[in-house]
């Protein structure tokens, strides 16, 4: 084992989700009455907290803007669009292929953590992890914070763990705190955004990913 812990991003690493969010963005700006962004923009921001990347789509909003805006979209991720999320093909198999190898697994996510204690539970996945991290208990990403308390949570140092994302915001996480890093390139950011984190590895498919860990 070259590693004792790996850490994964959710959506877009182990969860097709992208559409979902794309989607359910667009209509919250629309309900907002503010421009709705395009696909490709959205797309861009996916990994970090929302209340970092509202003023990336839409410029300076005040805090009750800020607020409105979360809940509406809040409202259609969890409620209204019915735009599937499956979990990517393998995912599950390679998670349960590394839990059972003796690796220590967990989760850092954009997602704010009651949406991924949800998803945990709806895909049954929970109880592979070891440590869980959203958006709203540390800074957002490329801030390592999240990462730092995982380790510290685990008692590991970061040359011990792995960071698995597929965004430039997931990379650039793991190369702040000297964490290694693997780019999947099937999310949301391209080979060039990826490799300017300088990854150990960019696969294609996450059942690839037991040969570099």
């Amino acid at each position: 084992m070259k590693y004792e812990l790996v850490i994964f991003d959710w959506d877009g690493t182990l969860m097709d989700s992208v559409a979902r969010i794309v989607s359910c963005m667009e209509a919250a700006a629309t309900d907002c009455r503010l421009p709705v962004p395009s696909p490709e923009a959205v797309r861009h921001i996916i990994g970090l907290s929302l209340y970092k990347a509202f003023p990336i789509l839409f410029g300076e909003l005040s805090a009750a803007e800020s607020d409105k805006l979360l809940e509406a979209y809040r409202l259609h991720y969890l409620e209204l669009n019915t735009t599937p999320t499956p979990l990517f093909a393998g995912a599950a198999d390679t998670l349960s292929g590394l839990h059972s190898g003796g690796y220590r697994l967990a989760v850092a996510t954009g997602k704010q953590r009651v949406g991924l204690d949800r998803v945990l539970a709806d895909t049954g996945l929970g109880h592979l992890f070891h440590a869980l991290r959203g958006a709203d208990q540390a800074r957002s990403k490329p801030d390592p914070l999240m990462l730092a308390q995982i380790l510290d949570e685990l008692g590991l140092a970061p040359e011990q763990a792995v960071m698995v994302g597929d965004s430039s915001y997931d990379l650039a996480m793991a190369e702040a705190i000297g964490m290694d890093r693997i780019g999947v390139t099937y999310g949301v950011h391209n080979r060039d955004q990826l490799g300017a984190h300088s990854p150990i590895a960019m696969i294609d498919d996450i059942r690839h990913l037991p040969q570099w860990v």
